[in-house]
């Protein structure tokens, strides 16, 4: 797990600058960009991990919109001289002149949700980002968020609420790293050298962006000499952000939340995990018996976008309760696990069926062999690391039928266990590129997605209604 605060001593740019990682850092493309969307998690954040990007943009002729999510009003959780709400006043009114150094004016929308739990309002700000993407227009437009595993949980629920949103609008998506910088050794594996872009800047746009910079004066001088009000951003921190280029990631593996930071090393779960996991209980997750789980599975089979299908492949059926259900819409299914515990219990429940096939393999390296007009990837995605996630995406959508789908379903809160999050998991597919997305379901508890082959057509479009 990353922990970290500001008051450590942190990896010192001198140790960045002799990186030899640099060597495998390309330009920053913005050929075909033809407006710029910018998320903060905080006040300073857009200033920080993007200002010479904005300004570039605005000497462009660019239009560029900045979102951002909080006021900040947590950044001194122990001042004895500003409350909460003092300090999202004076934050705000920060953001607003610092904006206007950059050179956009009023193009700054703050959403003021809570500073230190935008997680819980992930839905909120995924909905405005939305609703500013149908206004802009995705197509041509860069978004330009908190890189996704930068070690702060805002950072983390600004990065993925922006891949979402992105990729639901057929946007570009770039996301820029703040404390990474801070925590990172250069040689360590989460820093994505190689999907990093660097945009070199002008001197006068490096101006701009120092002179933005010292506009959040509450970050980078002391509130008052009293213990709780010391400067954030010192000046160490601070000379991640003075070079003369910045840079941005993109394409990079979705990673877990920086709050199961410590998981992302890990293998993927292996059988042994499972078979000690249905050694304990034959239907651990409930699946007979939760009121949960039931309703869970009306709303998957409601998003089936067709009445029926004539080959299915579920992975991890588990002890084939949803495979019982999905017969009925299918001609076929073939239900996989890598557990042999469960899948001797799915026999004995359905094995009179000549439809339904249970098959053990470790996915996604013993991929069925055959072509699919439904795979069903239902809790089973954070189970594999980030590697193993992305070959079962591929061969998912190699394994489609030309008017194939694509169904996934995941649990949302975090747990010990699993490698990454169910959001995680949905990001990446999110960005696989042969797929259109045609129902996205989001619940506190769940996230259901149906990808097709384009176009994508709706269900009334298939049945002739449209």
């Amino acid at each position: 797990m990353v922990s970290f605060t500001h008051s450590e001593r942190g990896t010192t740019e001198r140790s960045w600058e002799i990186a030899d990682g640099w060597g495998l850092v390309g330009p920053l493309d913005l050929d075909g960009i033809e407006r710029v969307l910018v998320l903060a998690a905080h006040p300073d954040d857009e200033t920080l991990g993007a200002g010479g990007l904005v300004a570039t943009a605005v000497g462009l002729g660019l239009p560029v919109r900045i979102v951002v999510a909080t006021d900040g009003e947590a950044s001194h959780p122990d001042s004895p001289t500003h409350l909460p709400s003092q300090l999202a006043a004076i934050r705000r009114s920060e953001a607003h002149k610092a904006a206007q150094l950059l050179g956009i004016g009023r193009q700054l929308r703050p959403m003021g949700l809570p500073d230190g739990s935008l997680g819980d309002h992930a839905a909120d700000l995924r909905e405005f980002l939305d609703g500013m993407l149908d206004e802009l227009g995705g197509q041509g437009t860069l978004v330009v968020a908190p890189w996704h595993s930068d070690g702060h949980p805002d950072h983390e629920a600004a990065g993925f609420a922006a891949r979402d949103a992105a990729a639901a609008a057929g946007a570009r998506l770039i996301e820029y790293p703040i404390w990474m910088w801070h925590w990172a050794e250069p040689n360590a594996p989460e820093v994505p050298w190689g999907q990093m872009r660097r945009l070199e800047l002008s001197g006068r746009t490096q101006f701009s962006k120092h002179v933005a910079t010292l506009a959040h004066r509450s970050q980078i001088e002391p509130l008052s000499d009293q213990p709780g009000d010391e400067a954030l951003l010192d000046s160490s921190i601070r000379a991640h952000f003075a070079r003369g280029f910045e840079v941005f990631i993109e394409g990079d593996p979705v990673l877990a939340p920086p709050a199961q930071r410590s998981q992302v090393g890990r293998a993927s779960l292996g059988r042994r995990f499972f078979d000690d996991f249905y050694a304990d209980a034959p239907d651990p997750w409930g699946y007979d018996t939760r009121w949960y789980e039931e309703r869970k599975r009306a709303v998957t089979l409601a998003a089936l976008p067709r009445q029926q299908f004539s080959k299915a492949l579920e992975v991890g059926c588990s002890i084939g309760v949803l495979s019982a259900e999905l017969a009925t819409r299918c001609d076929e299914v073939i239900g996989v696990d890598i557990s042999e515990i469960p899948l001797r219990e799915a026999r004995r429940r359905l094995g009179d069926r000549e439809a339904i096939e249970f098959v053990r393999a470790e996915l996604p390296d013993e991929w069925p062999e055959g072509e699919f007009d439904l795979v069903v990837l239902s809790e089973v995605g954070y189970y594999w690391d980030t590697a193993h996630l992305a070959v079962a995406i591929d061969r998912a959508i190699e394994s489609l039928t030309s008017n194939g789908v694509l169904l996934a379903c995941h649990w949302r809160h975090p747990v010990e266990e699993y490698v990454l999050s169910g959001d995680a998991v949905h990001a990446a597919l999110a960005a696989a590129p042969g797929l259109v997305r045609t129902v996205h379901h989001l619940e506190e508890d769940f996230v259901l997605d149906v990808y097709a082959r384009p176009p994508g057509d709706s269900v009334a479009r298939q049945t002739g209604l449209l």
